[in-house]
């Protein structure tokens, strides 16, 4: 009888050890969900270099735009000076206006018609041609040193150089005119049809 008692008691004390492993399953259920929690955030967070990108794009946005000071005059002697002094140091590092010289012509045309005032549009255009007429006749190698001579360089330079001028001319107008499309109609409008409504005279 005692057997049988001892017998029980060690049984009886077997069974909690078993029930444990039952527990792995909810353990394993529950690792899985947080798993499966902490991986869902990362799946729904948006991607960074999207992010960067529109970044850049509001500051390119917001960055200060050139404001045109330039009157007609200033546009004309600005383009004038720098086309000069671009032939001038042409002819001392090249022997006579060339590459240099273009180059310097293109580059004061564009900035004249971006920089210059909206209302004297049409002057960055028209002083691209004098600006360059006067910047070879300045500074074209006059060969001999006679006066015949220099006429004679002053033409062979604006035949040889008619490309720096028709691309410098025309990229000014070219700037000028999508800035004239992009102003807006600034009309005033008479007295007469204005909308606020005009009362009578007193008798």
């Amino acid at each position: 009888m005692e057997q049988h008692t001892a017998r029980t008691s060690t049984t009886a004390r077997q069974v909690p050890a078993a029930l444990p492993p039952k527990a792995a399953p909810a353990a394993s259920a529950a690792a899985s969900g947080s798993t499966a929690a902490s991986a869902t955030p990362s799946a729904s967070a948006p991607p960074r270099p999207s992010n960067r990108l529109a970044a850049a794009a509001h500051r390119l946005r917001t960055l200060p735009r050139p404001r045109p000071r330039l009157t007609g005059l200033g546009t004309g002697a600005l383009t004038t000076v720098v086309t000069v002094l671009g032939g001038a140091a042409d002819s001392l590092l090249f022997d006579g206006p060339g590459v240099l010289f273009g180059l310097v012509f293109i580059a004061v045309c564009i900035a004249a018609a971006v920089y210059v005032r909206p209302y004297d549009l049409v002057a960055a255009p028209v002083a691209a041609p004098i600006a360059f007429a006067v910047g070879i006749t300045l500074t074209a190698d006059s060969g001999d040193g006679s006066l015949l001579g220099h006429v004679v360089g002053v033409f062979t330079g604006l035949a040889l150089m008619t490309g720096w001028l028709y691309t410098g001319t025309v990229l000014a107008a070219a700037i000028v005119a999508v800035r004239a499309l992009r102003q807006p109609s600034r009309r005033r409008r008479s007295p007469r049809c204005s909308a606020t409504p005009r009362g009578r005279s007193p008798r």
